[in-house]
Formats: C-alpha cells, structure tokens, sequence
C-alpha cells in the first residue's frame, strides 16, 4: 500500500505542477488583457477629453489687407470666432460631465454647419457697430447694414452679407446665384459618422475665412427636373472661388 501511495504522488506531482503553471500563465494573460483593455479605455478617455477642448483662433493669422464691407475689420471677425470657440468649448465640456457625445458628434453635419453660421450671424453685430442681423424671417442676405431698412428687416437685398459655415475649403453652395457679399468660415471638427468610420476625436477649429463681392456670373446653377426631389442649389464657380481665396480674411496654415 505504501509502494502505491508513494507511485501515485510520484505520478501525480509533475501533473499538478503542469496545471499550476498553465493557470499561472492563464492568469497573466487575462491580467495582462485586462490591463490594455484599461489602458485602451484610458487613451481614448484622453482623446475624448482633448477634443472637448477647441482650437483658439491664432490673431497673426488674419490677413491685414483683405478687403471687408460696411465698416467690418478683421478684429470684429476675429472676437465673434473667438466667442464661438468659448461656446463649443463650454457646451462640449458640459455634455462630458454628463457622458454625453460632444455637440459635433451627434448633430447631422449640415445642422452643426447651419450652428456656426448662425452664431457668427448673432456675433459679429455685437463687435461691429454698422452691421446688424436682418430681422426679416428667413430674410437675405443674413447682416444688413444699420438702420438701412425699416426696422432693420428686409426680405430681399444685394445690400448686405450673407454668412456660411462649412467643412470645406471650396465647393461653396447656395440657394441661388446672387450678387452679394459671401463670408464662408471654413473649419474642422468631428462628425456624426466619424465613431462609426473609426475617426479619432479631434477638437473643433477653425481653418479659414474668405469673402468677396460676388456677382451672379461667379456661381453655376443646378436645376433639377420635374420629379427630382434633391434640393435646388448654386455653386460657386472657378471664377467665385479664386475672388474669394485672393481675399482671405483668415488662414490658420497649421490646419490647411
């Protein structure tokens, strides 16, 4: 009987100290999973909380002989992009406290867009004494000179400034072919659809401004036909995009 004992434990010994070397390296494997798991969530944490924080407008970055309507500067434009940069700045950090997606990443990219043209729409009459937002619902173009209008509220005029917000640096689109000063402030930002591509977070900037006088013969027009559904549009064309570029009003070289 002692003979089998001591055969069994002789047996068994080398048996068990496979299994504890297997688990032992089980173990490391899961801890050492859990560990870049952690370290991933942690890194991608850091990138969301970076994000939440938008880019400050650079003031050497403006061009000091572009050419600017109805009594607007550079230092006008230069305070309304800045107030833009403390709002997006403001509410993305709000929405983190609250685990909530950053406001460019949850809205439809034309939404946010039609946001910064509306904000600078409100602003730059805060900064700029002669300008004043149109009063007239859905009333063109978006600022208008002071009290040139009737309670400064007109429906249609070549008087004024329209303003646009876009990702792009060209393909600038409208309703229509107008004679009327465009100012597009061009940015980046994150979008809707970036978790879904696998697109890092990346904070909001702004990457340039250009205006100019345009006349209808600086966009092509694109009908549509008698069943088509796509909305009707004006783009700018070649000749529109080279007045706007040769009178930029902002260019941050670090984002072009």
């Amino acid at each position: 009987m002692l003979v089998l004992l001591n055969e069994v434990r002789e047996t068994s010994l080398p048996l068990i100290l496979k299994n504890l070397r297997q688990c032992l390296a089980l173990n490391q494997q899961s801890y050492w999973n859990q560990s870049q798991t952690r370290l991933m969530t942690n890194r991608e944490e850091e990138k969301e909380l970076q994000a939440c924080l938008p880019i400050p407008v650079d003031p050497d970055s403006f061009n000091p002989d572009c050419d600017l309507p109805y009594g607007l500067e550079t230092i006008h434009i230069y305070q309304a992009m800045n107030e833009f940069i403390d709002f997006i700045g403001f509410i993305n950090g709000q929405l983190k406290t609250k685990e909530m997606s950053r406001l460019e990443g949850f809205l439809m990219p034309a939404s946010f867009s039609s946001i910064v043209g509306e904000f600078m729409n409100m602003s730059i009459p805060k900064y700029c004494p002669t300008l004043v937002k149109n009063q007239y619902h859905n009333g063109h173009p978006d600022l208008i000179p002071v009290n040139t209008f009737p309670d400064n509220a007109v429906q249609y005029s070549s008087q004024g400034l329209e303003i646009k917000g876009s990702r792009h640096l060209s393909g600038w689109q409208g309703h229509n072919p107008e004679s009327v000063w465009l100012m597009v402030f061009c940015f980046d930002s994150n979008t809707s659809s970036d978790k879904i591509k696998n697109v890092d977070p990346k904070p909001f900037v702004f990457r340039a401004v250009y205006a100019a006088k345009l006349e209808e013969d600086d966009w092509n027009f694109s009908g549509r036909s008698a069943t088509s559904r796509r909305t009707i549009t004006a783009s700018i064309n070649k000749q529109g995009h080279n007045k706007m570029k040769g009178n930029w009003i902002y260019e941050d070289p670090s984002n072009l």
